[in-house]
């Protein structure tokens, strides 16, 4: 009998992203022949799609797809960062994305489109990927938005191939530019947004909540100095607009690519480059896995148990 080693299991979680007891078990039903334990992993069927429902699904892939005026993101989730270096996950994040503009950000009406190529659903697909491939997955979140005129700008950010990665962007720009210029300058405002994250386009659209905690602590260290309140006040607001805000709205952010003027500053200066204006409308930034509580995995360790080692 063939001894089932962890360089093995290791080989065959590689080719397929399954996990690593099933790897095991796969190659020890089929004496460590790897492309047998591949197709009996395949053959093993849905049922085992509903066991993973409920495994933190936080790693994956983010996909995005822009062209002219219009551009859709996707995020993607499953189990571990195998997954997403597995082909068949690549292909299927892929052609989720390309399907989205269709689905206007509607996640349900995602699901329930038809998968190119064949007569399955999206949800349908995903399912037997999770049986497939062995680790819980799901179509966390979309969003689709165009502009009038000009282009909407995209970019991934840690790529494992074109349009997918760790992190997503895109941005509408408005303007009767020239379309490549245009599609140049927003890459870069998509690059500038996927290094610093901003919250909001402009002070108007930040959450409320989050300016009345932000207002809080200011207000708490301005009341030490002891001046009047309505000073306070001043130096509160004051703080707001050149601390905070130049933190988290993109349009007072200093733009990354030359580290001087601001976004807002680079967009002027873009104006007068082309002769003519251009409006940043919107952006949406995925990052992935962003808000899921993440469980911290031993490989080493999950490796060693998977052979019977330790």
């Amino acid at each position: 009998m063939t001894t089932i080693t962890a360089s093995l299991v290791k080989d065959l979680r590689e080719k397929t992203g399954v996990g690593m007891m099933d790897c095991k078990k796969a190659l020890t039903e089929n004496d460590g022949n790897i492309e047998a334990a591949i197709d009996w992993l395949r053959a093993k069927g849905l049922s085992k799609a509903a066991k993973k429902s409920d495994r933190i699904a936080a790693e994956g892939l983010v996909g995005v797809t822009a062209s002219g005026k219009q551009g859709a993101i996707v995020e993607v989730n499953a189990e571990t960062d195998f997954v997403a270096r597995n082909d068949q996950f690549q292909d299927m994040v892929r052609t989720i994305a390309s399907l989205a503009p269709e689905a206007a950000g509607d996640p349900a009406k995602l699901l329930a489109m038809t998968y190119t190529g064949k007569t399955d659903t999206v949800e349908a697909v995903i399912t037997e990927s999770i049986a497939t491939i062995g680790e819980n997955m799901s179509l966390r979140r979309t969003e689709v938005f165009e502009v009038s005129e000009g282009v909407v700008a995209d970019y991934v950010h840690n790529k494992v191939s074109d349009g997918l990665g760790k992190i997503g962007v895109l941005v509408g720009l408005e303007s009767s530019g020239d379309a490549e210029k245009l599609l140049a300058f927003g890459r870069q405002i998509a690059m500038h947004i996927a290094a610093v994250s901003p919250l909001a386009l402009t002070p108007d659209e930040l959450d409320q909540e989050i300016i009345s905690k932000e207002r809080a602590i200011y207000l708490e260290q301005a009341q030490a100095s002891g001046k009047p309140q309505e000073i306070i006040e001043k130096m509160v607001e004051g703080r707001l607009r050149k601390e905070y805000f130049q933190q988290v709205v993109l349009l007072q952010q200093t733009f990354v690519i030359d580290g001087k003027a601001t976004v807002d500053q680079a967009v002027k200066a873009f104006e007068k480059e082309i002769g003519s204006p251009v409006k940043i409308t919107k952006f949406v930034r995925y990052g992935l896995g962003e808000g899921i509580e993440k469980k911290e995995e031993d490989f080493a360790a999950e490796v060693a148990a998977a052979a019977g080692t330790s």
